[in-house]
C-alpha cells in the first residue's frame, strides 16, 4: 500500500496517473495547498521542501516503509520497483531520463511561471507575461520537433510521457494554441484516451480549482510570507 499526499495539480496528476497505470493499491492523503496543509509539521517529515505530492510506499526496500518526496524521483523509483514504464537498455533507459529531466527543468517551472504571471499576480507586469508566455511557446515547439520524430516522447509510452502531459492540459492558461503544434496535439489526445489516465485524472477532482483566482488568504499562502517563514 502507498500513501499517498496529494492535490490535484500537474504533480499531484503525475502520480495519481503513475499508479492507475502500474494497478497498485495507494490511499490519497489530500494535501489542501490553498489551505496551508504544506506546512504541517507531520507533512514536513515526508516532504521537507514543503510541496506535494509525496508518499509512504510500505513495502518499501527491505520490506520497510521508505517516504519520497519529488514528484520526479518517485516516478522513477515506482518504475524500477515494478519494472515497467522504463527501458532497462542503457541508451532507451537515459532518453526516458532526459525527457523526464526536461520536465522537472523546463516545462514545470517555466510553464507554471506563465501561470502565476498571466493568471495569479497581484499586478500585471507585461514584461513577465511576455518572457513566459514565449518561452512556454518555446518548450512547445521543442516538444512538437520530437514528437514529429517518435510516438512518444522516449520512444514509448513512459513516465516521463506521464511526467509532461498534466502540465500541457492548461495550454490556453500559457497562451498556447496546441493546433499550432499538431504533433504535441496528437501525442496530447493519445494519451488523453488512455482509460488509467482519465482515472488518474479523476483523482480529487471535487478539489479541482476552477479559473477563479486565489483569495487573498489563499494567495498569501501559496505566494507571500508564509512561504518563507522558517
Amino acid at each position: 500500500m502507498i500513501d499517498l499526499y496529494t492535490w490535484p495539480t500537474p504533480n499531484g496528476h503525475k502520480m495519481h496517473i503513475m499508479l492507475e497505470e502500474l494497478g497498485l493499491d495507494y490511499k490519497i492523503i489530500p494535501i489542501d495547498i490553498g489551505a496551508g496543509d504544506q506546512f504541517d509539521p507531520e507533512f514536513l517529515k515526508i516532504s521537507p521542501n514543503n510541496k506535494m505530492p509525496a508518499m509512504v510506499d510500505h513495502d518499501g526496500p527491505g520490506g520497510n516503509p521508505y517516504a519520497m518526496f519529488e514528484s520526479g524521483a518517485m516516478l522513477l523509483y515506482l518504475a524500477e520497483k515494478t519494472g515497467r514504464f522504463m527501458p532497462q537498455e542503457i541508451t532507451a533507459r537515459y532518453r526516458v531520463v532526459q525527457w523526464l529531466m526536461f520536465q522537472m527543468g523546463h516545462i514545470g517551472p517555466m510553464l507554471g511561471q506563465a501561470h502565476h504571471f498571466r493568471a495569479y499576480a497581484p499586478e500585471t507586469i507585461p514584461y513577465a507575461v511576455d518572457r513566459y508566455t514565449n518561452e512556454a511557446a518555446r518548450l512547445y515547439k521543442v516538444l512538437d520537433i520530437r514528437l514529429g520524430e517518435s510516438d512518444y516522447l522516449a520512444g514509448e509510452y513512459t513516465i516521463a510521457d506521464m511526467a509532461v502531459f498534466p502540465w500541457l492540459r492548461s495550454y490556453e492558461r500559457q497562451g498556447q494554441d496546441l493546433n499550432e503544434f499538431p504533433h504535441v496535439k496528437r501525442w496530447f489526445e493519445a494519451i488523453n484516451d488512455r482509460p488509467a489516465v482519465q482515472r488518474g485524472l479523476q483523482v480529487l477532482s471535487d478539489k479541482q480549482r476552477k479559473n477563479t483566482g486565489f483569495d487573498k488568504k489563499q494567495s498569501e499562502v501559496l505566494f507571500g510570507k508564509t512561504q518563507y517563514q522558517r
